[in-house]
């Protein structure tokens, strides 16, 4: 027998992190019993989001054109550019501290265990703008966990070998933490702070 339509809708919202059984029953309800109107908005704008937005052929962060506002401005200095794991870490950087660099989004961290290298975090990419020329400093924005040091490592090693220099934000971010939780004076202090790596 096939789940009834209410049950689909509960399980469909249990794809979005932190949202279990009881989560996504209040949503379900809620949009069915309260608003009606913002769940068909919510519907529509998820249908086309979906569908609109990829990612940005330079730096990898999620953009409706081929290239993002950021790299398309001409008012950034093309000299740094800031790696980060994912596209929220970009958002939480942009938000909180001014920084007028570029970034390259890895879309996750080196975990040969889970099967993702280089090639899956797109570093074959980075390799090429390292080899641009135009990149004075690399500032190494990944998380604080053995595989975000990992991957730090392993683009410092990158860097280094085009005489690139590497820093590190400073760990005001602690141990294990992610980016993306992390207050905004935290991260500007960790990113004032940033040393060489």
């Amino acid at each position: 027998m096939a789940a009834s339509l209410l049950d689909q809708l509960m399980s469909s919202l249990r794809c979005l992190p932190g949202v279990g059984a009881k989560s996504a029953q209040r949503m379900a309800y809620h949009l069915l019993e309260r608003d009606r109107e913002g769940g068909r908005r919510l519907a529509a704008v998820m249908a086309k989001a979906i569908q609109q937005i990829g990612h940005c052929q330079r730096c990898r962060t999620l953009s409706e054109q081929e290239l993002c506002q950021i790299c398309s401005s001409k008012k950034r200095d093309s000299q740094l550019i800031c790696v980060v794991e994912t596209p929220s870490e970009l958002a939480v950087i942009e938000n909180s501290i001014d920084y007028r660099g570029h970034y390259f989004v890895l879309g996750g961290r080196l975990s040969p265990i889970d099967g993702i290298g280089p090639r899956e975090l797109g570093l074959d990419l980075l390799a090429a703008r390292l080899e641009e020329g135009e990149i004075e400093e690399v500032i190494l924005a990944t998380n604080a966990t053995v595989e975000g040091e990992m991957t730090a490592r392993y683009i410092h090693d990158m860097a280094e070998a085009r005489g690139i220099k590497t820093t590190r934000i400073a760990q005001g971010v602690p141990m294990g933490g992610e980016l993306e939780y992390i207050d905004g004076a935290t991260l500007a202090h960790a990113f004032a702070g940033r040393s060489n790596f």
